[in-house]
C-alpha cells in the first residue's frame, strides 16, 4: 500500500475500506499500540501467577482486558491511526473508541484488585511496586485528579476544549502532540469512569445514587457537542479541510458524520455502565441482607428481642 507524510504521520494513499482501515502497520505505530501489547502480556502473566497460587479469577474480568486492549490497538495500532490524520470521521470515531470503549472495558478488568494481590508484599525492593501503588492511591495528587469536580469538567473540556480552540489543528500538527491527544483521551476516560465502574479501589468512592449523577452529568453536553459538530455550517478544525483530491471525501459532509458519531457513541456506553452500577447496587443491597441474616443466626436475633424488650418496658412504665 502507497502511503505518504502528512503533519510527520504516515498516510495512506488509497481511500479507506473497512479492509484497510484495521489492517496492522506499524510505520504510525503509536506509543499506545505498543502498550495494549504489553498490557495484555502483563495482565495474563499476572492471572497466571494468582491461579497458580491457589486464588480464583473471574474469567470476565480477563476477557475485559483482552477486549479493551484489542479496542485500543484497533484504534491506534492500525491504519485507521493513518486515516484518523486526513478524515475527520475516522478521527472522530477514534476518540469515542479511545474515551468511552477502551476505559470502560480496562476498568472492568480490575487491573488495580490484580496488581495488588499478585505483586509482592514486603519491606525491601520486592515490595516497592506494591508499596508505590498503595502510596500513588491515597496520594493528595491521586484525590485531585479523581475528584468529579476534577474529573467531570476534564471529560466534557476533551470535547470542546479540544475541537472548538486552535489547539487540536495545533497537535494535529505535530506527531508527539498527536500521541499527547490520543493518551489524553485515554486517561480522562479512565479518571471519569473510575470511580463510576468501582471495580477497583480507587482514590475516591461514590455511592451508588452519587454514581448515577455523575454518569449522567455529561450526557447533554456530549449529545449538544455532537449537534453542534453535525449542523455547523462552516468547519470546526482545519486539519481535515483538504483531503485526498481522488478520495471523493466531502470534508463538511464528512464533518456532519463525526459528529453523527458522537451522538451515537454517547448512549452506549452510558447504557453498559448503567447496568453495572445497578446490579452491582442490587449485589451490595443483597450483601447487606444476607450479613445481616448471618448475625441474626449467629446472635438468635439479639437485636429484635432487644427491641421488643425496650417496648414491652415502656408499655409497662405507662
Amino acid at each position: 500500500m502507497e502511503h505518504g507524510h502528512h503533519g510527520g504521520m504516515w498516510v495512506p494513499q488509497d481511500p479507506p475500506t473497512m479492509g484497510r482501515l484495521f489492517l496492522p502497520h506499524l510505520e504510525a505505530w503509536s506509543v499506545l499500540a505498543v502498550l495494549s501489547v504489553v498490557g495484555i502480556v502483563v495482565y495474563l502473566a499476572a492471572v497466571v501467577r494468582l491461579r497458580r497460587s491457589g486464588v480464583a479469577w473471574p474469567w470476565w474480568r480477563t476477557v475485559a482486558w483482552i477486549a479493551g486492549s484489542a479496542s485500543l490497538f484497533a484504534v491506534t495500532g492500525t491504519w485507521f491511526n493513518g486515516y484518523s490524520m486526513v478524515i475527520f470521521s475516522v478521527h472522530m470515531a477514534q476518540h469515542m473508541v479511545l474515551s468511552l470503549i477502551t476505559p470502560l472495558l480496562l476498568l472492568l478488568a480490575a487491573p488495580v484488585t490484580l496488581a495488588l494481590r499478585t505483586l509482592p508484599r514486603g519491606r525491601g525492593v520486592l515490595g516497592t511496586p506494591r508499596a508505590l501503588l498503595l502510596g500513588g492511591l491515597h496520594s493528595r495528587f491521586a484525590q485531585f485528579v479523581a475528584h468529579p469536580l476534577f474529573s467531570v469538567p476534564l471529560f466534557i473540556a476533551s470535547l470542546y476544549g479540544v475541537y472548538f480552540t486552535p489547539l487540536f489543528d495545533a497537535l494535529m500538527t505535530n506527531p508527539a502532540g498527536h500521541q499527547f491527544m490520543l493518551a489524553h483521551f485515554v486517561v480522562t476516560g479512565l479518571l471519569f469512569f473510575g470511580p463510576i465502574v468501582a471495580q477497583d479501589p480507587w482514590p475516591r468512592t461514590l455511592s451508588h445514587p452519587g454514581r448515577m449523577i455523575e454518569l449522567f452529568l455529561p450526557v447533554p453536553f456530549h449529545a449538544f457537542f455532537g449537534v453542534a459538530i453535525m449542523m455547523s455550517g462552516s468547519l470546526v478544525v482545519d486539519s481535515f479541510a483538504e483531503p485526498p483530491a481522488g478520495w471523493g471525501v466531502d470534508p463538511l459532509s464528512d464533518q456532519g458524520v463525526a459528529g453523527g458519531i458522537v451522538w451515537a457513541f454517547g448512549e452506549l456506553p452510558t447504557v453498559l455502565v448503567l447496568a453495572v452500577v445497578f446490579f452491582s447496587w442490587v449485589g451490595s443491597d443483597q450483601r447487606r441482607a444476607r450479613s445481616l441474616d448471618r448475625a441474626a443466626d449467629r446472635d438468635g436475633d439479639a437485636e429484635l428481642v432487644a427491641y421488643n424488650a425496650r417496648l414491652k418496658a415502656l408499655a409497662d412504665r405507662r
